[in-house]
């Protein structure tokens, strides 16, 4: 699996977490200080995150920011069912 791969999987976690609290792209661009078009980017990979801003989305949506990550890393080790993801 490739960085991309990875990466849009970081995105979609993001995307999920945030339509599951009910904030738009707006109420999130407004939080990170950024534009809507600038956040939607981000979402669908078009724009790298970059460490800080990972850890500010995360802060947003109150979760640690390895939970961004949380199926990406379990691929890292081997394909494993939704039930069976240990970290």
């Amino acid at each position: 699996m490739n960085v991309d791969t990875h990466l849009r999987a970081v995105a979609a976690n993001i995307k999920d977490r945030r339509t599951a609290m009910r904030l738009s792209q707006v109420d999130m661009a407004k939080e990170l200080n950024v534009t809507q078009n600038a956040y939607s980017k981000m979402e669908m990979s078009k724009t790298k995150l970059t460490i800080e801003r990972l850890y500010k989305i995360a802060e947003v949506l109150d979760i640690a920011p390895a939970r961004c990550c949380r199926q990406t890393w379990c691929l890292f080790i081997r394909p494993v069912k939704q039930s069976e993801a240990i970290c």
